[in-house]
């Protein structure tokens, strides 16, 4: 068997994974149905800096809730700009939304689980809804979030909101977290193993039980960490909480980043924590590069020059299974169509971004985000 007929066979078996593993995992990843018990309360957190462009949809989305009963309490991160205003106008109008400032910044801390944990301390309802800025939740998704979490053994719920795109590169990039969550995430064994390693999460949204989220240390648990949808529900698994997975396309709604200088720092900001490290890196690299471009590359060779007819077989076959997974999520999640037809695009940026954060983590170089300076030496809360 020849070289390229060897890469060709692994190229098809690489794609061959995520649709296969995605497509049981669809059947599993499912929107919360369970209502919870009459009475049920909810404290909506937000924590907020220089949000003043989405602060008051967020806020009036959350006070939309039905079904339950809700406080929201926004936590302004020291703003400097119009956040704090617009939260207060608001507030003016309607008792159960409260501004709070956020304490100074200790040292050793990043800044959103700094203000997460000065939230969970204000809050007064059991049931603890951590939501970003920029979400907009529908007015059931609080009665649903709370529904799943009350009503299952996990101390932590998360779902992933559909995520809106406005620019090609979002496009290309964003919704590749459904690639990786739904194609690479075994969400059999994340539900029957207490296992950290199954650990997933979505930090735009996040629910828990105030007493679990206690029993895990709550953001104390992760407080250097960037990436709280990794290591929160790895900190509450490894206090024997548990965590659980809902679909929230239909619940909730959030635009994660605008442009590609987002895109870029978004994404780079928290990688050495997930995939950018030296010995998970390199594995994740073979699984999308041979998975999802290989296959292309051998195509595009074969226009070239003539390749024998079982190398153009199997390379057609896996470029069609990694394209059948990323379309299929596209309908499934109402994603980009655009982006998913340049999907080995996409999985080459992203790479890019992943490569360049180790690079940039191994040169002792801070990640950036919201005007605050993160050293990658200091950051805590893998495994």
């Amino acid at each position: 068997m020849s070289v390229l007929t060897l890469l060709a066979a692994l190229s098809l078996a690489l794609a061959l994974l995520p649709l296969g593993l995605g497509l049981l995992n669809l059947c599993l990843y499912r929107r919360p149905k369970a209502e919870p018990p009459p009475g049920a309360a909810v404290s909506i957190l937000i924590p907020a800096r220089n949000e003043e462009a989405t602060i008051a949809a967020a806020v009036r989305a959350a006070l939309s809730s039905c079904g339950v009963t809700v406080e929201v309490v926004v936590l302004d991160d020291h703003s400097t700009d119009r956040t704090a205003a617009i939260v207060r106008a608001i507030a003016a109008r309607d008792p159960r939304l409260r501004l709070e400032t956020a304490p100074p910044l200790p040292p050793g801390w990043s800044g959103k689980q700094h203000a997460c944990q000065a939230l969970a301390g204000l809050a007064r309802h059991p049931v603890l809804l951590f939501q970003d800025a920029d979400v907009r939740l529908a007015p059931n998704a609080a009665r649903l979030a709370c529904g799943a979490l009350l009503a299952g053994r996990a101390g932590l719920v998360s779902g992933f909101p559909r995520q809106e795109t406005g620019t090609l590169a979002e496009a290309l990039v964003i919704p590749l977290i459904h690639v990786l969550l739904l194609g690479y995430l075994p969400m059999v064994g994340m539900r029957l193993s207490g296992s950290p390693g199954f650990a997933a999460a979505c930090g735009q949204l996040i629910a828990v039980r105030r007493e679990a989220y206690a029993a895990a240390g709550g953001h104390a648990a992760i407080a250097t960490s960037l990436h709280d949808g990794v290591t929160l529900p790895r900190a509450f698994r490894r206090a024997g909480q548990g965590s659980d997975l809902f679909d929230a396309t239909r619940l909730a709604r959030c635009r994660m980043y605008r442009g590609w200088r987002e895109v870029w720092s978004g994404f780079s900001k928290n990688a050495t924590e997930g995939m950018a490290t030296p010995v998970a890196l390199p594995v994740w690299t073979l699984l999308l590069f041979g998975g999802h471009v290989l296959p292309w590359l051998l195509l595009g060779c074969a226009a070239l020059v003539p390749l024998p007819d079982m190398v153009l077989a199997l390379a057609a076959l896996a470029a069609a299974a990694g394209l059948s997974f990323r379309l299929l999520l596209a309908l499934r999640f109402r994603q980009s169509l655009a982006g998913a037809l340049l999907h080995p695009v996409g999985i080459l940026i992203l790479l890019a971004i992943q490569w360049s954060a180790l690079l940039r983590a191994r040169r002792g170089r801070p990640a950036e985000w919201r005007g605050r300076a993160y050293p990658s030496t200091s950051r805590t809360g893998a495994p």
